[in-house]
Parts: C-alpha cells; sequence; structure tokens
C-alpha cells in the first residue's frame, strides 16, 4: 500500500503502449495521472512510452529503465505508477532496478478504493480484492521467503517454506473476509426484498467514473453526495427518494463508478454491491458527452454491466443521459443531438438525453423519461369501490397512479388507476368483485 506521510510523495506516470495512436495514448496517459492525483500525490512527470515488445522480465527496455532512474534520483521521486497490468515478477525488478515503490493500475485502482471506502461494507469488499491482490504479488524476493526448517533437531527435513506460510495466512484472511461479506450479502438481500415491497420503483445510476453521476443524484434527490471534479469521488452505494412528475415516488441508488480494466478482484469483492444494480427496474447510464473517449467508455460499462448480468443484454431498460452538454461548442453541440435522435430512433432500445448538471437543461425532460420508463409497462383498470371498502381507495392511491376518481350514488367510488403488472396481480387477487370491464 502507498503511505501517504505528511510530506507529498513525488510520483512519476508511465503509460507504455504499443498501439500508433498518440491521440489515444495521451487521453489514456491523463486518466492515469488522474487517478494518481486521486491519491494526493505530486505527479512531477508523465510519459508515453512507445514499446516495439514488452520485456517479460521488466516489461520496458533497459535504456527506458536507465533513463528513468535517472530521473527518480534527480527529482527524489518515491512512487512510480505503470498504467498497465504489471506480473509479479515484473513489479519486483522494476522495484530492484528503480530502488521506489512501483504500482500498476491495478494496484493503484485498488489504492483510491481503500482511501474512499467509507462504509463497513465497502471497506471489507477493498480489503477483500486487495488481500487477493497481494497473494498473486507473493513471488521470492527476499531471504524470509527461503524454506523454514521443520520438525525437530538438525537433521530434520525441510519445512514448510515462508512463502506458502505467508500465501497460507493471507488464504485465511480472505475466507474471514468472504463470511462477514456474505452476511453483508444477507443483508442487503433482506433489505432489498423489503424495498421489492414497498411500492416504489428503483433506479440506478451508472457510468464510467468522473462522469457526473453524484452530480445528478444531488440534483435530483438533493442527496448530499460528495460531488468533485475527480475520478472515483464517491465509492459507496447510497439511496433517496426520487420524486416523479406524476407524483409518485422511487427509489433512486447512486453506485460506484466503473473504469476501463477493472480489476475482476474488485468485481468480485463488489457483488453485494453491484447486485443493487442487477436488480433496478431501470438504469440511468450517465456519460460525459464532452470526453473525447465517451464511446469508448461506454464500452468498458457495458462490458462490467454484461459481467453482473446487468443492462439491455439482461433484459433492463437503459436511458443513456450525456451530460456536460455545456462544454460542447456550437457545432459539436448540434451534431450531438443529431446523434442523441438517431439513438432514439433506433432499434437498439436505448433512450438518450442530453443534459448539462452545470446548467440545470434537461433535467425535466429527464424526470419525464423516468417516469416513462417506470410506467411503460404498466395497465390501467378500472374499478368501483362501495363505501364498505374504501380501505382499497387508499391502497391504490398509495400504489399507482391515478388518473381519475369520482363518487357516484350511495358513495360508490370509480376509480381509473395506472398499476404495475405485479400491483395489478395483487389487486386481481384481493379484490376481483371490485374490477369493472374497461
Amino acid at each position: 500500500m502507498i503511505v501517504r506521510d505528511a510530506a507529498v510523495e513525488r510520483c512519476i506516470v508511465l503509460h507504455p503502449r504499443q498501439t500508433r495512436n498518440s491521440d489515444l495514448s495521451r487521453l489514456e496517459l491523463e486518466e492515469a495521472v488522474g487517478l494518481a492525483e486521486a491519491l494526493g500525490v505530486d505527479v512531477i512527470y508523465q510519459e508515453v512510452v512507445a514499446l516495439r515488445d514488452i520485456n517479460s522480465a521488466n516489461y520496458l527496455g533497459g535504456g527506458k529503465i536507465s533513463e528513468i532512474s535517472e530521473r527518480v534520483s534527480r527529482d527524489k521521486v518515491s512512487i512510480i505508477v505503470m498504467n498497465c497490468r504489471l506480473s509479479p515478477i515484473q513489479q519486483r525488478n522494476l522495484e530492484r532496478l528503480w530502488k521506489v515503490k512501483v504500482v500498476d493500475r491495478t494496484g493503484l485502482i485498488l489504492e483510491i478504493f481503500g482511501l474512499r471506502a467509507a462504509t463497513k461494507e465497502g471497506r471489507l469488499q477493498v480489503e477483500l480484492a486487495r488481500l487477493a491482490y497481494e497473494r498473486s504479488r507473493l513471488v521470492r524476493t527476499w531471504t524470509h521467503l527461503e524454506r523454514q526448517r521443520g520438525g525437530q533437531g538438525f537433521l530434520a527435513g525441510p519445512g514448510e517454506t515462508q512463502i506458502e506460510s505467508d500465501r497460507r495466512v493471507l488464504s485465511e484472511k480472505m475466507t474471514k473476509l468472504r463470511r462477514s461479506l456474505e452476511q453483508v450479502r444477507r443483508t442487503r438481500g433482506l433489505q432489498r426484498r423489503q424495498r421489492q415491497k414497498a411500492p416504489e420503483r428503483v433506479v440506478a445510476l451508472v457510468g464510467y467514473t468522473n462522469a457526473g453521476k453524484s452530480t445528478l443524484f444531488n440534483i435530483l434527490t438533493e442527496g448530499g453526495v460528495l460531488a468533485k471534479d475527480m475520478l472515483f469521488a464517491t465509492l459507496d452505494t447510497t439511496h433517496r427518494i426520487l420524486p416523479l412528475p406524476n407524483g409518485k415516488p422511487a427509489v433512486l441508488s447512486d453506485t460506484v463508478g466503473f473504469i476501463a480494466d477493472l480489476p475482476t478482484d474488485l468485481i468480485s469483492a463488489f457483488r453485494a454491491t453491484l447486485e443493487e444494480v442487477r436488480e433496478s427496474d431501470i438504469l440511468i447510464h450517465v456519460r460525459d458527452i464532452s470526453d473525447p473517449l465517451a464511446e469508448q467508455r461506454r464500452e468498458d460499462v457495458m462490458l462490467v454491466l454484461d459481467q453482473i448480468e446487468a443492462g439491455p443484454e439482461h433484459g433492463q431498460t437503459v436511458i443513456e443521459v450525456w451530460n456536460k452538454a455545456d462544454r460542447l461548442s456550437g457545432e459539436k453541440l448540434k451534431a450531438v443531438e443529431s446523434l442523441a435522435e438517431i439513438a432514439r430512433a433506433s432499434d437498439r432500445e436505448i433512450d438518450a438525453h442530453i443534459i448539462s448538471c452545470e446548467s440545470g437543461e434537461g433535467i425535466d425532460e429527464l424526470l419525464l423519461a423516468i417516469e416513462a420508463a417506470l410506467t411503460a409497462k404498466d395497465d390501467i383498470i378500472n374499478v368501483e369501490i362501495p363505501p364498505k371498502d374504501f380501505k382499497v381507495r387508499a391502497w391504490l392511491h398509495e400504489h399507482g397512479v391515478v388518473l381519475s376518481e369520482d363518487t357516484g350514488e350511495g358513495g360508490v367510488c370509480h376509480m381509473q388507476v395506472q398499476l404495475s403488472d405485479v400491483d395489478i396481480g395483487k389487486f386481481k387477487s384481493r379484490y376481483p368483485d371490485l374490477l369493472q370491464s374497461a
């Protein structure tokens, strides 16, 4: 783990790439620098390192390693971030050569998650992912990993190696964490079932990190969630009531942001949190439409959604929110508006809406779209309620949208109500005699 002292750590960020697309490499380097800065380190140098081949021992070639080594000594650097996946041997060898802490992309994301996790659940999930990562990093680096002597006496045979002992200790810790997380998962399942019994539908915000999910969450719900122009500003899931134009509330859930090359261990560890996404009625995919890599970011998010069995491929309705439109110039904004119209007219079952959390543009239209998506599969029933069954009227007001209501002779109430399929089933089983033919 990176230890943050009172003095700010001085850091170098390297982005090794074999691609010839210089613009793409520059943008990926900027993201890596943003990740490093999210840890509070001082990035004093950044570079895209062009590679012809990946060195199996050190990842980089000897010339580049010597060049960085000189810079480390001259600038008193204490951390080097490699924006790639390093094998345990490559990480160990680079640390030996540079004599500083070397962190790869997976380790960097784990560091940020460890720093941002605020709840007990979040800390458990990050710790499990970190231990899984560290377990894979156990390599024969130091003398304490040499074979210990087992048994009794001088002639006893060799015993358990220290590396095996360390791996066993980590495995035991991971087993305890999994038990704790399973309890969290059961608790979440109970809470989710309680929410499913309630009349409110559930809407989940998903998207690439720093796309504006938490800002939109605060605008829609006055939720008070931390929202900063920073990668992974928030980590733990938050729920708030979302008022809709028809007067019926929904529950809005703000989830952890996704990122390219999200470590598999993190996806596995955050299973309990990500299940909130899978169980939602609809997903709001918040995208930073001003990002030059907006389409690639979209694919990264859809890939993670598919991994957790969520999204359009698994029967969930998705509304795409193209945020930060205020950052686009006139011509670019017109082009994006045309793309949104094409997306809405296409058959990919994704509704696109252009908004700006900064100016508030498009928020009202988005709320109407959320309401329409939540009620798309609802049906309308006509009921006739005698005075003795007036408790049914209260139930209908709680669970549905009352389109019309009037009281006739003898105090009989005539109502036209929009209900979900589930609630219509409940109504028919409980009060079949009150239904009228349309």
